[in-house]
């Protein structure tokens, strides 16, 4: 019979969750941070314990928007294993003005689904 301090299958032991949590300060510089930490952990927990938050001052601890694999997420929500917590910045332009702008210095000729056209082809095709 096995002794009752002896660890045994029943035994909850310590669980790690394996996260990384990703910042990208500008398109196509992306910083990643591989973490693993204790199994009940929120998503802010995470944010503080990259150190992306020390190395990159703009982010506000406060008012930042985070997600995790693309949905957004509240800073307190329970993370999962293999989860990738994203920290999102605000928008310097507006979608719809960039749009607009970048229509205006093509010109009508060279915007839009068309432009490329076969020979002969119908008009939509």
């Amino acid at each position: 019979m096995p002794s009752s301090n002896a660890p045994n299958k029943l035994t909850v032991s310590k669980v790690f969750l394996r996260l990384s949590v990703v910042y990208a300060l500008k398109a196509r510089e992306v910083f990643e941070v591989n973490l693993q930490l204790n199994a009940p952990c929120t998503a802010l927990q995470a944010l503080q314990q990259s150190g992306l938050l020390l190395r990159h001052p703009e982010i506000d601890n406060h008012d930042v928007l985070i997600g995790v694999w693309g949905h957004k997420a509240k800073p307190d929500q329970c993370l999962r294993d293999h989860d990738r917590v994203e920290i999102y910045r605000s928008l310097r332009v507006d979608p719809k003005v960039a749009r607009r702008e970048r229509f205006v210095s093509q010109g009508s000729r060279s915007a839009g689904l068309f432009v490329k056209k076969r020979a002969g082809a119908k008009a939509g095709y």
